[in-house]
C-alpha cells in the first residue's frame, strides 16, 4: 500500500493561483482540494476529513475571518491564512480568531510549504528520546498525546501553535524563555523585527486560561526577552 497523503483544502477565489498551488503541493505529496468563495469553504472544511486549511481573508460571499469563525466554532483543523501584504490587523486578527498562522501575499510557493510542514511538524514529531507524556503546573494538566490541556478540571481547546507554546511554557515554568525560541516552538522560523505573532498567541493563551484562583495572570511577559509561566504551587512537575 502507497503512503497516505496529506489533505489540503485550499479556498481562494484566486483561480490560476489555486491551479499553481494544486500543482506544485501534489509534486510534494500532498492532496489538494481548491473551493472558491467563502460560503463553500467553510461547509467543506466542516465536512472533515482535512489535515490543513489554507484560507485566504479575501474571499466573495463569506470573507476569511467568518469562514474561519465558522470552522473554529466546529473543528479544530490547523488552519493557515493568507493575508494581504502590509495589513498586519489582519494577521492579527486572523491569529486572535484561532487561526495556526499566516502568510501574507503574494509569497513564494516554498515558503508556504515550509509554512505547512512546520504546523505539521508541531502536530506529528515523535521526539528520538522519549519525552514527559504528562505535564502539571498548579492547576493546569498537558497531556502530550492525545493532545489535551485542562484548566482546573476544565478541557481547553487550543491551536496547534498555542498548544506547542504552552508546551514550552509548562516545560521550563518558573524561567524565563526567549521570544525567539517560542515562535521556533510556534511557526518554526527566526523572529522579525515586526512579528507580533506570539504576543497575539500569548493573549489567547490567557483568556483560554483564566487567571489564577488569587486573580494573577497564568503567563507573564518579560519586557524586551520573552514569557514565563510562574510556578506557584508545590504541586507542580512532570510525569512520564
Amino acid at each position: 500500500m502507497g503512503e497516505i497523503k496529506q489533505r489540503i483544502l485550499l479556498i481562494d477565489d484566486d483561480w490560476e493561483l489555486c491551479d499553481l498551488l494544486q500543482e506544485y503541493l501534489s509534486t510534494e505529496g500532498y492532496c489538494v482540494e481548491a473551493v472558491h468563495d467563502g460560503e463553500s469553504g467553510a461547509q467543506q472544511a466542516l465536512a472533515g476529513g482535512y489535515d490543513l486549511v489554507v484560507l485566504d481573508v479575501m474571499l466573495p460571499a463569506l470573507n476569511g475571518f467568518e469562514v474561519l469563525r465558522r470552522v473554529r466554532a466546529g473543528s479544530a483543523v490547523p488552519v493557515l491564512m493568507l493575508t494581504a501584504r502590509g495589513e498586519e490587523i489582519d494577521r492579527i486578527l486572523g491569529l486572535e480568531m484561532g487561526a495556526d498562522d499566516y502568510l501574507p501575499k503574494p509569497f513564494n510557493h516554498r515558503e508556504l510549504l515550509a509554512r505547512i510542514r512546520a504546523i505539521q511538524r508541531r502536530l506529528t514529531t515523535t521526539p528520538s528520546e522519549p519525552e514527559p507524556e504528562l505535564l502539571i503546573v498548579d492547576d493546569v494538566q498537558m497531556v502530550v498525546r492525545p493532545r489535551t490541556v485542562r484548566c482546573a478540571g476544565t478541557l481547553i481547546d487550543l491551536t496547534s501553535a498555542e498548544f506547542a507554546l504552552l508546551k514550552v511554557l509548562l516545560q521550563r515554568a518558573g524561567t524565563v524563555v526567549p521570544r525567539e525560541e517560542l515562535l521556533m516552538a510556534a511557526h518554526g522560523r527566526q523572529l522579525s523585527y515586526n512579528d507580533r505573532s506570539i504576543d497575539v498567541h500569548m493573549s489567547n493563551l490567557r483568556r483560554k486560561l483564566g487567571s489564577t484562583s488569587d486573580g494573577t495572570e497564568r503567563i507573564k511577559s518579560v519586557r524586551g526577552i520573552g514569557y514565563v509561566y510562574p510556578l506557584t504551587g508545590p504541586e507542580s512537575g512532570l510525569t512520564t
